[in-house]
């Protein structure tokens, strides 16, 4: 059994900060890639940002220059710093994980490709 357990959510200003953490139990992770994905109300879930098991990184054009990730893969987690964030970042972010492949760099932002999600934490960015 696995289980991705996000957190770090919650209610902030525009331009404020937040960080958001994700750890993986069991066999959630294992050598894996990591990724966070959002759904705002209404939409679909999209990609965020996704790092490798060698701490390769990836930014969707929305968040690139304010998001950061980045994981311990000692601890078996992975981080999300957010900064000057938008009213547009308001979403419900998951925490989600895939085995190693050798095509991860040509999927890492389908969400079919990942095998493991966490139950979601919301970060509302009020104006």
């Amino acid at each position: 059994q696995g289980q991705l357990v996000e957190s770090g959510g919650g209610l902030v200003q525009v331009g404020d900060s937040l960080r958001l953490s994700c750890i993986a139990f069991g066999s959630a992770c294992t050598s894996c890639h990591m990724a966070w994905f959002r759904q705002a109300p209404g939409k679909a879930r999209v990609f965020v940002s996704a790092i490798t098991w060698d701490h390769t990184r990836y930014y969707s054009d929305s968040v690139k220059g304010r998001f950061s990730i980045s994981r311990d893969n000692a601890k078996n987690s992975m981080a999300l710093q957010m900064n000057s964030l938008k009213p547009e970042d308001t979403a419900v972010y998951y925490c989600a994980s895939a085995q190693k492949s050798t095509d991860y760099s040509l999927k890492y932002h389908d969400a079919s490709a990942y095998n493991y999600w966490g139950q979601g934490t919301q970060v509302t960015v009020s104006s």
